[in-house]
């Protein structure tokens, strides 16, 4: 096994952390800027909703997020800070649609104790400065001189030690904070400080107010003309300024986000805790403030941040659950509330825990994962690729070409399905029982194969075989015109849109027609000099009907030729290369018989194409054909490894289907089945609607309270979960629960419910030796308030008996149980500081009980614990990896190897005899491995460190496992050389070096990572432009087409 690991994200961060709206693009238009984690997405406000602009990757965990405006701009800049004390300043170039650095740098001091309560980066309203509270006690502002660039930094020391908040006050003279702290007594107070910046120090300020609520933890700054500042708390709301102070009490809540409503700051939406939304209001007369008022308005998901965008539509972005976008109304629904969802976007995070299970048993791995928190609580089923949902289907064999066609030309629905054979066609219709059945059109030749059908413009069908082109109106059904092929010609290839129509006959002859009321006219014929293989006149740009444009592919010497209509003038020609004829194409798509794809841009206007991709869809020869859904358009490649290609974030992505192989595929969208889809497999026809277009498919089975723990029985075709449910009655008491689940509905068919005060902390399926049996573990702790670690836990062992749980025996323990394993046959427990092991007794009256064998003592707390043959690997708190074994004549546990870093450890896995993987609480993963082969003790019992890379995510758990079929193989030292050249052309976003971000990073080392790839930068390579691929192939010394195939092999890992 090898020592290095590629390392890729399989789907994005979903977790909204920071959001802000402005003009950012254009001074017109309105943006939302979200930043979830480590990437930042911008969006435009349309009549149609949020429309995605841009999306890109930070190098580094984004900390802060604002927009201001410098004096003499039109429209707003970015300002980012990460968790790693790197800044930079972001402003939008129309004309690239990219965003350009305008500044950047590193406000790290090298000495200081980082704030408890995280990074507070804060803008002066008056874009004088950038205030930074990184460290206690001290306050670094950066200032702007008046072009809007950042000067240098400085350091302003500030008294007040343990800071919950900072703001800038609006409509002061001289920069102006009011900073909330708490002091040594615990009693919270409000400060002001004038920035002086000649000085570089504090001047105080025009007032301060002392003892406010105890749970005070957030300012809200008032613009003018009423200026002051907000001091949320749990129990009260406070306004306060210069000259006034107004307080309200209100229910007890904490307040997680605000948004701000109007321009003068009289308005403000609360979201708290349990997810309710309530709308504050400064009432006042002309400047002078007279009094406070909340409302509630209804509930969102748990707020993490709120932008109000427009016309009371407001985005709640959240870290607990679904972000989404909500309309507030003037009246309340049935139910009271104010609030309206409009949309929601899918979230993840916090992933607590997952399992990976192949429920469809089909080889393919699925994701389970205990999502979201609280109230917000979910699991969520993620697959691979796009599925089918079958409506219905009928057996045909030996399917050569579907296409849909509508009974009139303003009919939304589609009525007939054609289906054409070798010496056939067959016509199937929708009747009034909504099942499929066959039909006749008079008009149509059924004794023949079909080449090609369209709907036409006035009412007209058009069928094309190998002798004519016949016209058919599409409400008598009989035959109005007929073209037919000059004689000792047949016709190859076709193609229509609702107007024109082009064929080719043997001899490469060219002929197009266009489509009159009951008539077809012969416009132009060419002779080209090879025979033509594939045909597409797919209308796009202006106008829906027809186009100025054909695309035309060649036999014999492997081209694409674009040519003008309806003059059929040559435009441009595209050598394709190699033996493989193109089959074919739709626009920018060139599929070849060999499964490969080609892509380029064609220019509508000059016809040209441009900046070429290959890349490998299967080994069988492609199918293309356009479908659309959720009002976009979308291309269906049909062949042995079906998938849908789709554009977004002006790139073309593929996504496999859910389906083993298509030979053909028609959209089919008839009144009882929207939106499907006509899929011709294996001697069956199929009829589906398809699901969302996106790599990974994600499922929520909504819990409504907070799954910690997972665990998959394959024999009892269930789940059980160690859940905590919060009673939302005055006392906020929790409940926590062991459920278990049917794992095809996922609906809970049995509880058990824990004891008051405790907490479900491991779970697992197991049997054991001489028991036939599988049974559920449960690890439990009682978590008492007066007890700094759990004194007293439980084992459960339940069996799932009717699909009930039945506890059948339980083990009390001296501590938490916070990880189970099965082993050899007995139960692994890691139990507060020791490691414990069980065997599976039977008592004399047949009933069976744990007994304790024997232990390990000496870790500070064992809390992951994963075991290998008689290998057991220990995650500690703060002792990092340890290496256990088992003797099996001594009855004993005994320490082999450890490593003597201090890493504070949040999973381990082994990743195979000699290697195992940690994650610790800097977000950063790393390896080590057992040194069997070393020559003194000391050497042997040393866990060597050999890889190390900061993944900039906090890792729950590890689990083996993958979300698709099969892996290919690749060598590190060519994607290592890759990785270094892509580090070169790519600039990481604000001049954020990737290599930096990469290194392995704690309180008290940084290190380059080593044996660690990063698989979205190299992944990235498929992104770029031709020309800077064209770099990166000569730096590696390898073809742009080898690399190409090669880095999208690596995106097939997920």
């Amino acid at each position: 096994m090898s020592v290095w690991n590629y390392v890729v994200t399989a789907h994005k961060p979903t977790n909204v952390t920071h959001s802000c709206v402005g003009n950012f693009t254009s001074p017109q238009e309105l943006n939302l800027i979200v930043a979830k984690c480590t990437r930042i997405e911008i969006s435009l406000l349309t009549q149609q909703g949020l429309q995605p602009m841009l999306d890109v990757p930070i190098y580094g965990r984004i900390a802060t997020l604002e927009l201001f405006r410098p004096h003499g701009e039109t429209q707003d800049f970015l300002f980012i800070s990460t968790e790693r004390y790197k800044l930079c300043v972001l402003q939008w170039d129309a004309e690239t649609s990219e965003l350009i650095t305008r500044a950047m740098g590193d406000v790290s001091d090298r000495i200081g104790r980082p704030t408890d309560n995280g990074q507070i980066g804060i803008i002066d309203p008056d874009c004088r400065l950038i205030g930074l509270h990184l460290y206690d006690g001290l306050f670094k502002v950066i200032p702007f001189d008046n072009r809007g660039q950042l000067k240098e930094a400085f350091n302003i020391r500030l008294e007040e030690l343990q800071v919950l908040d900072i703001k800038f006050l609006y409509g002061c003279l001289k920069p102006t904070i009011v900073v909330l702290y708490q002091d040594n007594k615990d009693a919270r107070h409000v400060k002001t400080y004038e920035v002086a910046l000649k000085e570089k120090d504090f001047v105080e300020g025009p007032w301060s107010q002392n003892n406010l609520d105890n749970g005070a933890d957030l300012l809200i700054p008032v613009p003018p003309p009423l200026c002051g500042v907000l001091i949320i708390g749990e129990e009260t709301i406070v306004y306060c300024s210069a000259n006034a102070f107004k307080a309200i009490p209100i229910k007890p809540s904490i307040t997680k986000a605000y948004g701000r409503v109007d321009a003068d700051g009289s308005r403000y939406l609360l979201g708290d805790h349990a997810g309710l939304l309530h709308l504050l209001v400064i009432t006042h007369e002309k400047e002078k403030v007279t009094g406070l008022k909340i409302e509630l308005l209804g509930e969102t998901s748990i707020a993490s941040t709120i932008s109000y965008l427009d016309n009371a539509f407001v985005f709640i972005g959240s870290s607990y659950g679904d972000s989404q976008l909500i309309k507030l109304n003037l009246q309340p629904d049935a139910k009271g509330s104010f609030v309206e969802v409009l949309d929601t976007y899918v979230n993840l995070g916090p992933i607590v825990d997952f399992c990976v299970v192949d429920l469809e048993r089909q080889g393919q791995g699925q994701v389970v994962t205990c999502s979201g928190a609280y109230k917000d609580g979910s699991l969520r089923i993620v697959r691979n690729g796009i599925g089918i949902n079958e409506q219905a289907s009928v057996e045909l064999q030996g399917i050569k070409g579907m296409w849909s066609l509508r009974s009139s030309t303003d009919d939304p629905f589609d009525t007939f399905l054609v289906v054409s054979f070798i010496s056939e066609t067959r016509i199937l219709a929708m009747n009034l029982e909504d099942v499929l059945e066959e039909t006749e059109i008079d008009g149509f030749n059924s004794q023949v194969q079909t080449l090609f059908c369209h709907d036409v413009v006035y009412n007209q069908l058009v069928q094309v075989t190998s002798s004519s082109v016949r016209l058919v109106s599409s409400i008598s059904r009989e035959l109005w015109d007929e073209w037919s092929a000059p004689s000792g010609y047949s016709i190859n290839v076709a193609t229509a849109n609702a107007t024109q129509i082009l064929l080719a006959t043997g001899g490469g002859h060219l002929v197009y027609l266009e489509f009159g009321d009951g008539k077809l006219a012969e416009v132009k014929h060419a002779q080209l000099e090879y025979e033509i293989s594939c045909l597409d006149i797919n209308p796009i740009g202006e106008n829906p009907n027809s186009s100025q444009l054909a695309a035309i592919g060649m036999w014999t010497d492997i081209s694409v030729r674009i040519f003008s209509l309806p003059h059929l003038n040559l435009i441009t020609k595209e050598q394709l290369g190699g033996e493989i004829i193109p089959r074919s194409i739709s626009y920018l798509l060139c599929a070849l018989g060999d499964g490969h794809l080609l892509n380029f841009q064609l220019n509508l206007s000059s016809g040209e194409l441009t900046d070429r991709k290959k890349v490998s869809l299967g080994t069988q020869p492609i199918t293309l054909r356009t479908f659309s859904s959720k009002n976009s358009t979308h291309v269906f490649a049909a062949s042995d490894r079906p998938t849908v290609i789709y554009s977004s974030n002006k790139k073309l992505l593929y996504s496999n289907v859910n389906l083993k192989e298509v030979s053909h595929m028609c959209p089919f969208n008839s009144a009882a089945f929207p939106d499907s889809l006509a899929i011709a497999k294996e001697g069956e026809l199929t009829i589906g609607t398809i699901d969302d277009i996106q790599k990974l498919h994600i499922r929520t089975i909504p819990l409504g309270e907070h799954a910690r723990r997972i665990c998959h029985q394959e024999q009892s075709r269930t789940f059980a979960i160690c859940s905590l449910k919060t009673q939302s009655s005055a006392d906020e008491s929790e409940m926590h629960l062991i459920r278990l689940m049917d794992d095809q509905t996922f609906d809970f068919i049995s509880t058990y419910p824990l004891d008051t005060f405790e907490y479900g902390c491991s779970i697992l399926s197991c049997s054991f030796s001489d028991d036939t049996n599988v049974y559920y573990c449960v690890g439990t702790a009682y978590v008492l308030p007066e007890e700094n670690e759990p004194t007293k836990g439980r084992i459960l062992v339940f069996v799932v008996e009717d699909g009930k749980l039945q506890l059948i025996a339980e083990k009390e323990t001296k501590g938490a149980v916070y990880s189970l394993n099965a082993f050899n046959g007995k139960l692994l427990a890691a139990i507060n500081q020791k490691i414990q092991l069980y065997k599976w007794m039977l008592r004399e009256d047949g009933t069976r009980e744990l007994q304790s064998e024997c232990g390990h003592h000496g870790h500070i707390l064992a809390l992951y614990v994963q075991t290998r043959g008689d290998f057991i690997v220990v995650g500690d708190l703060m002792k990092s990896i340890s290496l256990l074994i088992y003797k099996h004549e001594e009855g004993a546990i005994e320490e082999r190897a450890r490593d003597y870093n201090a890493n504070w450890m949040s999973a381990v896995e082994i990743l195979d005899d000699d290697i195992y993987l940690g994650a610790e609480n800097n977000f950063n993963l790393f390896t080590v491995r057992k040194n069997s082969e070393g020559t003194t003790d000391e050497e042997r019992g040393r866990l060597e460190v050999v890889g190390e890379y900061h993944l900039g995510e906090f890792v729950n758990r590890f689990r083996h496992g993958s979300l698709v079929m099969r892996s290919p193989d690749s060598d590190y030292i060519f994607l290592e050389k890759l990785q270094s050249s892509l580090r070169k052309v790519i600039k990481g976003v604000g001049g954020l070096s990737h290599e930096q971000w990469r290194s392995f990073n704690n309180e008290k080392r940084t290190a380059e990572a080593k044996n660690f790839l990063d698989g979205d930068l190299i992944e990235s390579f498929l992104d770029l432009s031709r020309g800077k691929m064209e770099e990166i192939s000569k730096a590696v010394n390898v073809s742009v087409e080898e690399l190409s195939k090669r880095v999208e092999e690596l995106t097939r890992l997920h």
